[in-house]
C-alpha cells in the first residue's frame, strides 16, 4: 500500500475515534485529546493530495507543520516532535526497509521523551509506543517482514494501552488526579495505538494481496 494510503488510513481512524479519545481525556484530562488531534489529522488528509510528489522525508515534515500549527495542547507538539526527528532520519536515506523503519521509529521515541520529560511507565502514549517498538524491533530482528513486525508491535502496543489503567499518572493534568487517575486508560495511548493498529492493517492487506498476485 502506497505511504500516502496509509496515512490518508490514520487520518480517518482518528476522526472516527475523535469522541472516544476526547472521552478517555475528559475522565483524566483537558477532554480536548481527540478534538484537537481530529482536527490536526483532517488538515493532513486535505494536503495529502498535495504531498504525492514528496519524499517520504517531506511528508513526514509537511505533516509535523500542519499538526503544530492545527492541534492545541501537549499532543500536537509531541507528535510534531515526533515526525521532526523521524524527517530527519529519512533525509539520510536512499531506501525504507524495516531497519530504517526501526531505526526512525527509535528517534521519533526519543524526541518524544525528551519533549514530554516522560519515560515508560508513566502513563503517557510511551506507554503504548515503547512496547511497540521493542516488539517490532525483536520481530524484524529475526527476519521477520515489515507487515510481520507491525502485527506483533500492534499487540504489545494494545497491551501497554491496557496496562495504563494500573500506573497512576505522573505527567501533565492526569498527575493532578494523583491515585483516582488509575483505572484510566491514557489518552495518548490510545491515539499511539490507533495509528499502529491502523499501519499494521494496512501493511497486513498489502502482504495478502502480494500474496494473491
Amino acid at each position: 500500500m502506497e505511504r500516502l494510503e496509509i496515512i490518508k488510513s490514520i487520518c480517518q481512524v482518528i476522526s472516527d475515534n475523535k469522541d472516544y479519545l476526547t472521552e478517555l481525556d475528559r475522565e483524566i484530562g483537558d477532554g480536548d485529546h481527540g478534538v484537537n488531534l481530529a482536527r490536526g489529522f483532517e488538515k493532513i488528509a486535505a494536503e495529502l493530495p498535495n504531498m504525492t510528489n514528496l519524499s517520504a522525508a517531506e511528508v513526514l515534515s509537511k505533516m509535523a507543520m500542519l499538526l503544530m500549527s492545527n492541534v492545541g495542547g501537549a499532543s500536537g507538539a509531541l507528535y510534531a516532535s515526533a515526525l521532526i526527528k523521524g524527517s530527519a532520519v529519512l533525509k539520510t536515506q536512499t531506501t525504507l526497509n524495516a531497519q530504517v523503519v526501526a531505526d526512525t521509529w527509535q528517534q521519533m521515541i526519543d524526541a518524544i521523551q525528551q519533549r514530554g520529560k516522560a519515560v515508560l511507565g508513566e502513563k503517557t502514549m510511551l506507554d503504548s509506543q515503547i512496547p511497540a517498538y521493542q516488539a517490532f524491533l525483536a520481530e524484524i530482528s529475526q527476519a521477520g517482514s515489515l507487515s510481520q513486525g507491525f502485527a506483533a508491535a500492534e499487540q504489545s502496543a494494545l497491551d501497554g494501552l491496557n496496562a495504563t489503567r494500573d500506573i497512576i499518572a505522573t505527567k501533565g493534568r492526569a498527575s493532578y488526579l494523583g491515585e483516582r487517575s488509575l483505572g484510566h486508560l491514557d489518552p495518548g495511548a490510545a491515539s499511539s495505538y490507533l495509528m499502529i493498529k491502523t499501519i499494521s492493517e494496512a501493511l497486513a492487506e498489502q502482504a495478502t494481496k502480494e500474496k494473491i498476485c
